[in-house]
């Protein structure tokens, strides 16, 4: 059985992207050696990438141009599942739509043994959270302050998560690995 896993980045007060859409020049403050690192490492242990629209139409968008490097290569290679209601056709390499993910996923963690990765996609996040199929949460804090954004985390149910990993990044930003309670 494969684990649901999400992975994102976002600033001490909560925030995944500025205050405009796709505004992630936070994400610099983290960038190095280390994320390059775990970044090679999600392609090893992924075994499809996860999105909802709007993040998958931008990182389509980017990596299909992406300058050369083992990042791309497996951003560019692994299969794609995108949950999208008014996507029909999609277009980067291994990409495919659907528009009822949670039945999808399901029977997706029931089948694979690598782990299915979210990345970025908060509202897609949000709803899976809620429908209870969230194994992990793998967030990089970013130490800054941004402000104002978009939070990554919506007013929702209560979701108990325990703490399994906390690594310190030598840019001083934190990734916390967090299980997530299943409710009973």
């Amino acid at each position: 059985m494969a684990k649901l896993i999400v992975w994102n980045l976002m600033s001490v007060d909560g925030y995944f992207e500025g205050a405009k859409k796709w505004d992630l020049d936070f994400h610099n403050l983290a960038w190095g050696p280390e994320l390059e690192k775990l970044s090679e490492e999600f392609g090893d242990k992924a075994a499809t990438l996860v999105f909802g629209r709007v993040t998958y139409q931008g990182m389509a968008d980017y990596w299909k141009s992406a300058e050369p490097s083992n990042v791309t290569t497996y951003m560019n290679a692994l299969p794609k599942l995108v949950a999208s209601r008014t996507l029909k056709s999609v277009d980067w390499n291994n990409s495919r739509v659907t528009a009822d993910i949670v039945p999808e996923l399901k029977r997706m963690k029931a089948e694979e043994t690598k782990a299915l990765y979210v990345f970025g996609s908060a509202e897609l996040t949000h709803s899976l959270l809620e429908a209870g199929l969230v194994d992990e949460l793998m967030i990089c804090v970013v130490p800054v302050l941004l402000g104002e954004g978009t939070l990554l985390f919506k007013p929702g149910r209560k979701t108990g998560l325990d703490l399994t990993e906390t690594r310190r990044l030598e840019n001083g930003a934190i990734i916390n690995t967090y299980a997530v309670q299943q409710a009973a």
